[in-house]
């Protein structure tokens, strides 16, 4: 029970931190678009990347850094991408946003599904960081646990699971302050700049003069 508390604390130490796939949920649970999807490919995603931690992936990953670089960029790409759209909606206003706040409405219907599971697929696996928290350093901390590795893991991925949940379908609790005029404008340019700050750490290794 200890090992496997340790791992939650360590999952939760790794995903509570702002970062673009998070903004995205928020966002997504806030819209209350394909909340189920987008929390169902996050979780999963992690669940998948911690058992091939523990499971002595991260040996691999480190011994080939190209893989590592390869997503750098192209998730740079994306992240860039998303956050120049964000910073248009800022700038034009959100009334889709705002109709489904202020009336509680599911707009599921309205957006098709495979965009937005593209771009949660994207903003997962096209990050670098992900292959270095959850692959590489989860699973050297799982290995030092020995036979309680596997317990260790099972307590990072209730952590993940738990926190996507939590995000996903807490953040409709935002609804009535996000129908606001004005909020999804708000909103959308927080997303814009957490979106390029992503995108600069994840290039500053590459661009920096050494």
């Amino acid at each position: 029970m200890l090992t496997l508390l340790a791992g939650l604390g360590f999952g939760l130490s790794l995903i509570v931190a702002i970062g673009a796939q998070n903004a995205f949920v928020l966002r997504q649970g806030v819209r209350r678009e394909h909340v189920g999807l987008v929390v169902a490919v996050c979780a999963a995603s992690d669940v998948a990347l911690y058992l091939a931690g523990t499971a002595g992936l991260g040996a691999l990953v480190v011994s080939h850094p190209a893989v590592v670089e390869i997503a750098r960029w192209a998730g740079a790409a994306v992240v860039l991408g998303y956050g120049a759209m964000a910073a248009r909606r800022a700038f034009r206003g959100d009334e889709a946003g705002l109709a489904a706040a202020s009336d509680g409405a599911l707009p599921d219907a309205g957006r098709r599904a495979r965009p937005v599971l593209l771009t949660a697929l994207a903003l997962t696996w096209l990050n670098p960081h992900v292959y270095l928290d959850t692959v590489v350093l989860q699973g050297s901390l799982a290995a030092s646990y020995g036979d309680g590795r596997w317990s260790f893991t099972a307590g990072a991925i209730v952590s993940s699971v738990l926190w996507f949940l939590g995000l996903g379908y807490g953040a409709r609790l935002l609804a009535p302050v996000l129908a606001r005029p004005g909020a999804w404008r708000v909103v959308d340019g927080v997303v814009a700049v957490i979106m390029l700050v992503v995108a600069v750490s994840l290039l500053l290794p590459v661009l920096a003069p050494r």
